[in-house]
């Protein structure tokens, strides 16, 4: 019997030292704020975001005892939030809530700085929230912003949606994006309209398109620094969904440049005529997601992969500017589709060691 207790615990003691030892990424000094992109609220497409394939949630700390449904890699201290807003809306009305979300939190967590991860559209609204924080609040409450596959020049499929589906908009994204488009308080054509670069109707009264939001919430003015993580991926290796959009509806040209939308498709940029190579994520193009740096994410086999600051592609500080390298690189692009890095699988993307690298990158700028 003793035999059999000392093995047991010698067990225990090694796993619960296998896992201290995976846990490398640093706690950052300040929460983590998830701001999620369109169509999410708890879920999109059935799956839950900001989790794994299994609904993990990429954040969560093993700080309970013999607590095995957590993330090893991230500090049991680390602190996060999930906000949640509007899934279909202008960045103008979710950026808004947003900022009310993030001041409740901190009221409540008693902390007076936060840092954003944001997804999609969520790296828009993030913009608007951190220049309402300022006003409120009179400092930069944002110190990180690190944006994930956000269209900060527009996407062809926005005005492509509202062109040639104009009666049957709330129909098409309920398809990608699940009935949560139904719930109250949506508005699936301002939503769109938000993601067309310049404004889309001249006589609607309200002046909407990422080129003068973009001029109202810029990059870093109102964060101490501002960073992004591209996605782009071809073919069948697509969510299904997305491929289906790429196939039948509209297959994006994402990595040309130009100063503004010049030939008209509703995104910064024209194309470089190639729409089949590996030039978005199914929904964005290349060219229309570097904000602040771009990072690069390396897996790293038996130990915690790593996210690094590359400056050799310069600073995007004005979002309607960017040069031409910033708008066609292909160097430090994530080869995954825009679902795959918030969890909407089943695929080989490991959400949770993903999210501890960012984590881990954020604490080591000292935020």
């Amino acid at each position: 019997m003793k035999k059999i207790t000392s093995a047991i615990l010698a067990c225990t003691v090694l796993i619960s030292s296998e896992a201290a030892l995976s846990r490398d990424a640093d706690k950052t000094q300040y929460p983590i704020v998830f701001a999620h992109g369109m169509g999410g609220f708890d879920d999109i497409l059935g799956y839950d975001y900001w989790g794994d394939d299994y609904g993990q949630f990429v954040l969560d700390p093993c700080d309970g005892f013999l607590e095995s449904s957590c993330n090893w890699d991230i500090n049991d201290k680390q602190r996060s939030f999930i906000s949640a807003v509007q899934p279909f809306e202008s960045s103008e009305v979710r950026g808004t809530q947003l900022a009310d979300n993030i001041e409740s939190y901190m009221a409540s967590s008693g902390t007076t700085f936060v840092n954003i991860i944001s997804h999609s559209q969520g790296g828009i609204d993030s913009r608007k929230a951190a220049k309402l924080l300022y006003l409120r609040n009179g400092y930069k409450v944002v110190k990180t912003h690190v944006s994930i596959s956000s269209p900060h020049r527009g996407s062809p499929v926005a005005p492509y949606v509202l062109d040639h589906l104009a009666n049957q908009v709330t129909e098409t994204l309920a398809n990608y994006f699940g009935n949560v488009i139904y719930e109250p308080g949506n508005d699936a054509v301002a939503a769109l309209k938000q993601l067309t670069y310049d404004d889309y109707d001249a006589n609607d009264g309200v002046i909407t398109g990422a080129k003068a939001f973009n001029q109202s919430y810029p990059a870093d003015t109102y964060v101490e620094h501002a960073s992004s993580i591209l996605t782009a991926q071809n073919g069948a290796s697509l969510n299904p969904a997305l491929w289906l959009m790429s196939n039948f509806i509209y297959d994006i040209d994402g990595d040309g440049y130009c100063i503004d939308d010049c030939n008209g498709d509703g995104a910064a940029g024209q194309g470089d005529g190639n729409a089949s190579n590996r030039d978005d994520d199914g929904l964005v193009g290349i060219n229309s997601q570097q904000m602040g740096y771009r990072l690069e994410y390396d897996e790293c086999f038996g130990c915690l992969d790593s996210v690094y600051e590359r400056t050799n592609h310069g600073y995007v500080s004005d979002l309607n500017a960017p040069n031409a390298l910033q708008m066609t690189s292909k160097q430090y692009v994530i080869n995954q589709d825009h679902a795959d890095v918030i969890g909407v699988g089943p695929d080989s993307f490991d959400e949770l060691e993903f999210y501890a690298a960012l984590t881990d990158y954020i604490a080591d700028r000292g935020h």
